[in-house]
């Protein structure tokens, strides 16, 4: 097994559900889900009950962190085919999973390969910045079996849950922005017009882009949270890279999924654009975890 040294349009799915208790505006509010043209129009049959418990893991009622690790999304790569019981592959697959680094859950990532082609494995998994430790290692119990169980005997796929994120393939893309697995989630309800020309969600999100890929922040991985009161609101924001990312490709990553992703929440009460390469959240309501600790250990 090769363990890298350390590097660090669309489908519409809306549902209407109870309100954040934070946000007192409405008594409703909708969550609305873009994702890139190459995700499966499959999506599209999940049976709405099934995806109404999604949501509604996902927006809760919060007068504080929501510290809830929700199944997110997930992706198939039906193109790279399934591997047979007993295979080469499989092999590989068992015996990656098995040699995983303990160690990992500490620094917040993993990428392995194992293998030649054609059964050639590529493995990253990623916690969120201001996850780490037990909660990054409960993450990981979590999204392995679920990665299985929703595909099963795929050679790759990647898997989303609020902290972090699994991935497969035969394909060794390190170091490369991802721009085919990206999906925004938005809060459908409208900020008000007072507090859009106040805050402009677009422009903190950018300010959250430089912050994170700033020149005194030469190392991988790229991150930064940020925090701005804006009269009797205050909303928070998170930025972050893959630690495959060079400083260059972070920012190019952000920025692209900024302008694409821009008609999902341009305009919205909170929002979250997830990818393999880059993600970013805002909200008006605080959702990192407390006392988190040194982001990422460097080993």
């Amino acid at each position: 097994i090769h363990i890298p040294p350390f590097y660090p349009n669309t489908t519409v799915l809306t549902l209407i559900l109870q309100r954040n208790k934070y946000q007192r505006r409405a008594k409703k509010v909708s969550t609305t889900m873009y994702i890139s043209p190459s995700v499966s129009i499959r999506l599209l049959l999940v049976p709405i009950l099934a995806v109404v418990a999604i949501q509604l893991l996902f927006v809760r009622a919060v007068s504080s962190v929501n510290m809830t690790n929700p199944y997110l999304h997930h992706k198939c790569f039906v193109t790279l085919g399934k591997y047979k019981p007993g295979s080469q592959y499989e092999k590989n697959l068992k015996r990656i999973i098995s040699e995983f680094p303990k160690g990992s859950f500490k620094r917040g990532f993993i990428s392995m390969t194992l293998g030649e082609s054609p059964d050639f494995i590529v493995m990253l998994f990623q916690c969120r910045g201001d996850t780490h430790g037990p909660k990054c290692r409960s993450c990981y119990a979590t999204a392995k079996p679920e990665f299985f169980k929703r595909c099963p005997r795929h050679k790759g796929g990647i898997i989303w849950y609020d902290q972090c994120s699994l991935y497969f393939s035969t394909i060794d893309s390190l170091g490369m922005i991802d721009y085919d697995n990206n999906f925004c989630m938005s809060n459908a309800t409208k900020i008000t017009d007072d507090l859009y020309n106040k805050v402009k969600p677009r422009h903190f999100i950018d300010d959250m882009i430089q912050n994170a890929t700033r020149d005194a922040n030469r190392e991988a991985p790229y991150y930064t949270t940020e925090e701005k009161r804006v009269g009797k609101e205050t909303i928070y924001g998170m930025a972050e890279c893959s630690f495959d990312m060079s400083q260059k490709n972070c920012r190019k990553c952000l920025e692209r999924n900024n302008f694409y992703f821009a008609r999902c929440f341009w305009d919205k009460l909170g929002a979250r654009v997830l990818g393999k390469s880059c993600s970013f959240r805002y909200e008006f309501y605080p959702f990192i975890l407390p006392k988190a600790g040194p982001k990422y250990l460097k080993p």
